[in-house]
């Protein structure tokens, strides 16, 4: 069992894509796999044949358990079709998820695999030709908010909801992420004028442009741009930023933005809706949700004030984008004069692992965040 994001210590096998005696080559499709991340393809590290099956379908390992043994290039291919006969279609399981979720009927859908087969690249570009007219879905934290509903039914009987796997491991991690961390939180209020002006002009949400004044302050000061495991405290150059997104009520992923310090607001911008779309659809692989060293989640959509989201493990520091919103604010001008001004407010939290950190080096933090939205550098 690979190792699938920073944060997966297990996954389920829902399918063999080989039989014992069949022939494989390396980087083709062996198995299918599901973990409280990702639903992915797991591809053969070697050429040659299939000579055991260890793990059976619906049975959950931890990362590092062997799955299957591969022979050598010498075997005899394994036994063909008949001419002129195709090979069945059957549908994967987690081809028949997708398309259950999304409610498409795939008995019309000519596949791209073997003998028409239609595989998951399929039946994931069928929902994007369904999605893309449609409005794109907030970015979520790991707290559950929801826009209220429009109408609650009457309940015909009291019923005890089942949690969903992914929702049942995204609570083993955060529990775990609270055992582990010594998490304090601090925060800052931030005049999001010119931020609020930027982005009217851009075209974009305020996210991208504070995901940029933190990028920039991480690199300011890169202790905030790291992993704690153990006793081991790994600084990082690079900045790969974690990006929260609600998948309703399956949860929440964590797709990761690469060197997100060579993007500028609207590159940021352009990636963190591909990224988004993609978790919605299904189609994330392993690298896409492994190897961040910051996250940033936005619940202040939904017009939250403040928060405290929970560490994403091994990382030291996450940051809380709450709502924007409209209060009298005392400002100083140019002779130091005072006046009251009505100004865009946001409340910016930072939860932080304090075996890592302390409060100045947080408060340094936000407060160079601060000044980046306040001055118009992002």
């Amino acid at each position: 069992m690979p190792q699938l994001g920073v944060s997966v210590a297990e996954g389920t096998i829902v399918a063999w894509r080989k039989e014992v005696g069949d022939r494989i080559e390396a980087d083709e499709t062996i198995a299918e796999v599901s973990t409280d991340k990702i639903d992915t393809e797991i591809p053969a590290p070697a050429s040659g044949r299939v000579l055991e099956i260890l793990v059976a379908v619906g049975v959950t390992v931890e990362v590092g358990t062997s799955l299957a043994r591969i022979g050598g290039e010498g075997e005899q291919d394994a036994e063909s079709p008949p001419a002129g006969e195709a090979a069945a279609p059957p549908l994967s399981p987690v081809v028949r998820r997708i398309a259950a979720e999304h409610g498409l009927d795939l008995s019309g859908v000519k596949g791209t695999g073997r003998g028409g087969r239609v595989r998951k690249q399929d039946v994931l570009a069928l929902v994007r030709d369904g999605d893309s007219a449609g409005a794109e879905a907030p970015l979520h934290a790991e707290s559950p908010y929801r826009p209220e509903p429009a109408a609650t039914p009457e309940p015909e009987a009291a019923a005890t909801p089942t949690l969903s796997r992914m929702r049942r491991a995204i609570g083993e991690h955060m529990k775990r992420s609270l055992d582990t961390a010594a998490t304090c939180t601090t925060w800052i209020e931030v005049d999001m004028t010119r931020v609020e002006r930027e982005r009217a002009r851009l075209g974009l949400t305020a996210l991208p442009l504070v995901a940029r004044a933190a990028v920039d302050a991480l690199r300011e000061l890169p202790h905030l741009n790291a992993w704690l495991e153990g006793d081991r405290h790994t600084i990082h150059d690079e900045v790969h930023l974690g990006v929260a997104v609600s998948l309703g009520e399956e949860g929440l992923m964590v797709p990761v933005v690469r060197d997100a310090h060579e993007l500028s607001a609207e590159g940021l911008g352009r990636r963190i809706r591909e990224l988004a779309s993609r978790a919605r659809a299904g189609d994330l692989g392993p690298d896409d949700v492994r190897g961040g060293t910051f996250t940033i989640t936005n619940p202040g959509q939904y017009g939250t004030v403040m928060a405290t989201p929970v560490i994403h493990q091994p990382q030291v520091a996450i940051l809380d984008v709450e709502a924007i919103v409209k209060r009298p604010v005392v400002i100083t001008d140019a002779a130091g004069a005072d006046a009251i001004a009505i100004r865009p407010v946001c409340v910016l939290g930072l939860s932080w692992d304090h075996r890592a950190l302390d409060g100045a080096l947080a408060a340094r933090f936000l407060a160079a965040v601060k000044r980046r939205c306040e001055e118009g550098a992002a």
